[in-house]
């Protein structure tokens, strides 16, 4: 099988580029893809493989905020990963990671992911770990504890190195699922 890896913001993908990725990750998560975890994956660098049957693989990583310890980080956030059915456990999600941990290591002070129970083990073999310190975020009515959330946010330590788990990570807030 053939494929070629390609990067590119959001801006620079035409609307057929993105019906494929959209349908990708509608097929992929079985039509669990809500349109607010689309736009959540928009606006940063997409990561994307094809091969002789079209798109095989899809992410993205936008940029967030989070503060820790008082500093406000910039975070690479990973989002809208998916592998087409025939062509999982082959390589290509770890193609597309390696191009997003890239973009995160060099460009961000942090990297963050909230990975399923089937997806954690692509993100751990890489290099991420499962955050054990608390986790909030900023909401329209103020700071507020996600508990939901606080066993399956992974992080990949960038720029500012690895963050303290006695502290907390104060996420932005948005629509839809806030990790």
């Amino acid at each position: 099988m053939t494929t070629r890896l390609r990067t590119a913001h959001t801006a620079d993908l035409d609307p057929a580029e993105l019906r494929a990725a959209r349908a990708l990750l509608d097929d992929a998560f079985d039509g669990d893809f809500s349109d607010e975890d689309w736009e959540h994956g928009l606006g940063g660098v997409h990561a994307l493989v094809h091969d002789d049957a079209g798109l095989a693989a899809h992410g993205s990583v936008v940029m967030r905020r989070a503060r820790h310890r008082g500093r406000w980080l910039r975070v690479g956030y990973v989002e809208a990963v998916a592998v087409r059915p025939d062509v999982r456990r082959t390589g290509l999600g770890g193609q597309v990671m390696g191009a997003l941990e890239r973009i995160v290591d060099r460009a961000y002070d942090l990297g963050a992911l909230s990975a399923s129970e089937d997806g954690a083990p692509l993100y751990t073999a890489r290099g991420w770990r499962l955050w054990t310190g608390r986790i909030h975020a900023l909401s329209p009515d103020g700071i507020v504890r996600l508990p939901g959330e606080e066993d399956s946010t992974y992080l990949r330590p960038a720029l500012a190195g690895p963050p303290d788990p006695a502290h907390e990570l104060l996420f932005d807030w948005r629509d839809g699922d806030v990790l």
